[in-house]
């Protein structure tokens, strides 16, 4: 008997409803880094788009090294996590030994000794008595020494996932450090977001024409019902495609959404395996109380944190919606780009002021102002190790970057005030 958490797992490995998406052969071409490919491969695609499902599906941890890019703050806790993995030694004894030879020399009659000739000439022999002395010393390698010399005599894959969340100045060092690795053929695979967080060539000039990439594409509609298909079914429930088709829709071409919603959905019906097919019905309230639901699990932490603004900062100017509410700067904006309600987009700057021009009840912002709010919401989202970034913002050609799926679904369907806040004080005088 299945049940449906084994069936639905957001966040983990999808054993039954895993999609391998055969029509873009994204399997066979990681595969083909197992058999002395000599490049590195890097798989980008956007946040929950299927990235580290797929490579661990080629690489199992418990047959390659994985390292989290999430957890390395310097160079050498990237080492040390191989050196961990492996099994490694750092530390090593070297023993040498130095050994004295004395030759003993001595005569006798064959009569006297128990030689094979018997007669009565003198005869001579020598023996080589050895004495010896060892000394042993000890030696501790750097970690960079022992991780390169365990992946080239193992030789194990080595997979880098979230290699965007390493900062940029250790990003280089380590690829050159495992490029006569990758030249050997050793298999080393970096997972990233596509995004100009990461860019191999900008990292290491010198990978030029050895690289391989695949890039994820985002999950069509008809990919994306295949999960509710075929783990409803599994559990013996039947689901109308139309019913599959808007799930699909709400997921922003993410997987890992698809996952969340299938599992809220059997967690609220109280599914078990059923005996005999039987078809699945669902009210439309209760799918937007399950989107509401998956919303606020999901992005309601890093909303707060960007609606908060910068901890040190002056009081900001309190600026009225047209829903009645008084809010800040920084939750104005947030307001705007909710009133869009956005996918997985690039959004320039008029569209964005649009936006806030519609939400808001007084004059908007100048440029420059919400220039500053977008600069610093981006440097709180790249710092927010809970999360991948959620947006990133060019500054020189104004144009904002929405990157997280879960992010964009909270902007949805999120519930941005929450009846208990309460509005900012009234610092007319006070600055942004």
């Amino acid at each position: 008997m299945l049940r449906y958490q084994e069936v639905f797992v957001p966040g983990g490995f999808p054993r039954h409803t895993y999609n391998p998406r055969i029509e873009l052969q994204l399997e066979q071409k990681l595969a083909e880094s197992k058999d002395n490919l000599c490049k590195l491969v890097t798989v980008t695609g956007q946040t929950k788009s299927g990235k580290t499902v797929l490579a661990r599906q080629i690489f199992p941890p418990e047959e390659s090294v994985w390292i989290d890019g999430g957890s390395v703050s310097t160079e050498d806790d990237f080492w040390q996590i191989i050196i961990e993995q492996l099994e490694l030694f750092q530390a090593q004894e070297k023993e040498t030994s130095k050994d004295i030879g004395n030759k003993v020399s001595g005569k006798g009659t064959a009569e006297a000794n128990f030689l094979l000739a018997k007669g009565s000439g003198e005869v001579g022999a020598e023996m080589e008595v050895s004495r010896g002395s060892s000394t042993t010393s000890s030696q501790t390698l750097s970690s960079r020494v022992v991780a390169l010399r365990g992946l080239r005599d193992t030789p194990t894959p080595l997979v880098i996932d979230d290699f965007h969340y390493i900062p940029r100045d250790m990003q280089g060092g380590i690829v050159r450090a495992l490029k006569p690795l990758v030249f050997e053929g050793l298999p080393v695979v970096i997972i990233a977001i596509p995004h100009r967080r990461y860019d191999a060539l900008k990292v290491e000039k010198e990978m030029t024409g050895r690289i391989s990439p695949i890039s994820i594409p985002i999950w069509t509609e008809e990919e994306l019902s295949f999960i509710p298909k075929k783990g409803f079914d599994l559990l013996n429930y039947d689901v109308p495609n139309e019913f599959c088709a808007n799930l699909a829709s709400e997921s922003i071409g993410s997987p890992h959404l698809m996952q969340d919603f299938c599992r809220e959905i059997s967690k609220l019906l109280k599914f078990e395996q059923a005996s005999q097919k039987i078809k699945l019905s669902t009210t439309s309230g209760q799918l937007e109380s399950i989107f509401q639901d998956v919303a606020e699990t999901i992005g309601r932490p890093i909303f707060e944190k960007l609606a908060r603004g910068p901890r040190q900062r002056t009081d900001r100017v309190p600026r009225e919606l047209k829903s009645g509410r008084v809010v800040d700067i920084y939750e104005l904006v947030l307001h705007g780009l909710a009133h869009i309600h956005p996918g997985l987009v690039s959004l320039e700057y008029e569209d964005l002021r649009s936006a806030i021009r519609d939400v808001s009840a007084a004059q908007i912002p100048q440029l420059q102002e919400v220039a500053r709010v977008l600069k610093h919401m981006a440097t709180i989202a790249a710092t927010d190790q809970s999360s991948t970034p959620v947006i990133d913002f060019e500054e020189e050609e104004k144009k904002l970057h929405i990157t997280d799926p879960f992010f964009a679904f909270y902007l949805r369907w999120g519930e941005l005030a929450k009846p208990d806040s309460s509005p900012p004080p009234n610092n007319l005088g006070a600055a942004d």
